[in-house]
């Protein structure tokens, strides 16, 4: 999503017979949703990469308490960041795809394929990561609780 961008030159309006044209385009920054997306799921990937490094150096934290404060709160705390990131760069693409006519805002997929297409895949690959997020917090949590 950080890389989806996309150029288009429409026609606008016509005078006489000349059409004139307007260059349009769309990146990700001009949605604050999808800025948000982007945040959620860098912080998310840099979570993940800070518990890689626990789970290698993860004998030295020898009290369940700070185990636990370090893996199951803040497990579920990026899958609450990730989750309302998702949900909010999905409401904007629903509005893309469809507009809203009671808003009169447009929708612009019909206009920018590939922005839409990028952004779409960018959606699945996060929802996929949040499925599989949530299974890691729930299998460290239970082996959390089975540790003594």
């Amino acid at each position: 999503m950080a890389l989806n961008k996309e150029t288009k030159s429409l026609v606008v309006a016509t005078i006489g017979t000349t059409p004139v044209r307007a260059t349009l385009t769309a990146k990700f920054q001009h949605n604050p949703a999808n800025v948000f997306f982007v945040i959620a799921n860098g912080m998310a990937s840099l979570h993940n990469l800070f518990m890689i490094i626990v789970h290698f150096f993860g004998d030295k934290f020898k009290d369940k308490a700070l185990r636990l404060v370090m893996v199951a709160i803040l497990d579920m705390m990026t899958v609450a960041l990730v989750s309302s990131g998702d949900g909010a760069a999905t409401f904007m693409a629903q509005l893309g795809k469809n507009g809203n006519s009671h808003a009169r805002w447009n929708k612009i997929c019909d206009k920018f394929h590939k922005f839409c297409d990028h952004g779409g895949g960018a959606l699945i690959a996060s929802y996929v990561g949040l499925l599989l997020l949530l299974v890691i917090t729930v299998l460290s949590i239970v082996k959390l609780h089975k540790t003594k």
